[in-house]
């Protein structure tokens, strides 16, 4: 079978390769067939200078253009939902129905369409007029966009169709996309759709590129070379910290979603009438998809006492009678182990799990760890290990003091989440009320997206929603991943307009648009 080509400067052709490599079926094990190139710096090159020129071109183009392009590749990935939906199966293990086909791929397309609405009404330009001074500024393109896509959204987060994708296009720049390795096919006909719309769109050829996989160094070159307009990264703390100290020495914006606990505090009222129908939400929430989502809760904090017992002892069974779904790929079922056996060597209890499953392709037990309170204090450090996958860890407090000390040592977050009594529940709801006084302002500021009485598993495409958080959870808490037009903001410069003649101004800071 031929090696994949790669799509360089508005054309399909063969790559400058250093080599090859295959995606597997991590619910076997196996290697899949087709073969895609691991390009050389050659490639590179040649796409962040087509990408160079199609950025001056898209200055030219109007913002409805841009928007008709979203919204065709939204219609052509309609057109070809059943087969991208194989695909991202074969390639993740992820469920057809109703995961990949009913809910990541009209998520996609949605934002889309939102991102191309973000694009005709140009609200993300924020327009400032300065009247008595003649100044003008509004946001522009930065130039072009290098989007590295994960591993866990095939195609909402994928390189060349997800939300900074989008975001990017929206702003009028062109995007350089590096596919993830585990799921290349998928990549590949993703970029065919895109394809399709840029033939019938009047953008620059090179508008959209994509290459399937780098070497490190190559990668790093790629993200702080002078050419790059800026970066958007989804994976690892480690892979997204590397890349940064590359475009920050080349004094490139980088824009990075990385590690997350998500952590959800349990307050005892609430749990004491709760407890069963607090438990299948925890359980839900970390065994959808395997827990391998960026909002998966990876740590609560609860009081000791019976309520706690009964919560834990609910949570064990429904992740025992659960199987779990494939991991994606071995790396990702050997770094959870690793990380279970860390905060297990940390003085982690395991209540259930934490053992890899035999049989074909790559599953995990879904775990349960707890640990006491005063254990977890005396070195958090240890204990807010992320473990990417179906595990979460219980805190077990004895006192208020102490649940505010261990909320005090988190790192940010993409969210944060409390649970407690509903109003008039009973005549001790206001215990909680109370205590969530306290409790809420010391999980606000480690989170980005705060929530009651709520997983914080699902995020929906909207203009106020906020996928972002202090560090590690990204690298800049003033950004968001998801929602238009805030995220389209990523990818822009702050242009100022000095005294310069009406006829040359954007038509956007003309007086007869403002």
């Amino acid at each position: 079978m031929e090696t994949a080509q790669v799509w360089i400067g508005g054309t399909w052709r063969a790559a400058e390769t250093t080599g090859e490599f295959q995606a597997e079926n991590p619910s076997t094990g196996d290697k899949l067939p087709r073969k895609f190139p691991v390009s050389a710096w050659k490639d590179c090159d040649a796409a962040l200078t087509a990408a160079v020129e199609a950025s001056h071109e898209l200055e030219r183009v109007s913002p409805e253009n841009i928007a008709r392009f979203l919204e065709s590749y939204a219609g052509e990935i309609e057109k070809a939902a059943d087969a991208l939906a194989r695909a991202a199966h074969e390639e993740t293990g992820l469920a057809i129905k109703p995961r990949l086909r009913d809910v990541e791929l009209p998520r996609t397309t949605d934002q889309l369409r939102q991102a191309a609405q973000a694009a005709r009404d140009g609200s993300w330009r924020r327009v400032t007029i300065d009247k008595e001074r003649n100044l003008r500024s509004c946001l522009g393109p930065v130039g072009p966009v290098v989007v590295f896509g994960p591993n866990n959204f095939p195609f909402a987060y994928n390189a060349v169709s997800g939300g900074d994708f989008a975001g990017a296009i929206a702003a009028g720049n062109p995007v350089i996309a590096k596919a993830h390795p585990l799921h290349p096919y998928t990549s590949l006909l993703m970029a065919g759709c895109a394809f399709e719309a840029m033939k019938a769109s009047a953008l620059p050829k090179a508008t959209v590129q994509m290459i399937y996989h780098v070497d490190p160094e190559t990668g790093l070159r790629l993200v702080s070379d002078a050419r790059a307009g800026a970066t958007a990264f989804t994976g690892s703390r480690a892979a997204g910290l590397t890349l940064k100290r590359a475009a920050d020495a080349a004094g490139k914006p980088v824009y990075l979603e990385m590690s997350s606990l998500n952590p959800v505090v349990f307050l005892p009222e609430g749990l004491r009438q709760n407890a069963q129908k607090w438990a299948l939400e925890l359980a839900d929430s970390c065994t959808a998809g395997s827990g391998q989502f960026c909002t998966r809760p990876n740590l609560v904090f609860l009081f000791a006492g019976d309520a706690a017992e009964t919560f834990l002892h609910e949570v064990a069974a429904a992740f025992q009678g659960r199987e779990p779904h494939a991991l994606l790929a071995a790396s990702v079922q050997e770094r959870l182990g690793e990380s279970i056996d860390a905060l297990r060597s940390a003085g982690a209890e395991v209540a259930t799990g934490a053992t890899a499953l035999p049989g074909p392709g790559y599953r995990y037990a879904n775990t349960l760890l707890r640990v006491p309170g005063e254990i977890f204090l005396s070195k958090p450090e240890e204990f807010m290990r992320e473990a990417f996958g179906n595990e979460v860890l219980a805190v077990t407090v004895t006192t208020e003091r102490q649940l505010l000390d261990a909320l005090g040592h988190l790192e940010g977050n993409l969210t944060a989440s409390v649970y407690s009594a509903a109003p008039g529940s009973s005549a001790s709801w206001g215990a909680d009320e109370a205590l969530y006084e306290k409790v809420a302002p010391a999980l606000r500021r480690k989170a980005g997206r705060f929530l009651n009485d709520k997983m914080p598993t699902g995020v929906a495409v909207s203009p106020a929603m906020n996928h972002g958080g202090p560090y590690p959870a990204t690298g800049h808490p003033g950004f968001t991943a998801v929602g238009f037009p805030a995220a389209i903001t990523r990818f822009t410069a702050l242009r100022c307009y000095d005294h310069v003649r009406e006829d040359r101004l954007p038509e956007w800071l003309r007086e007869d648009r403002v």
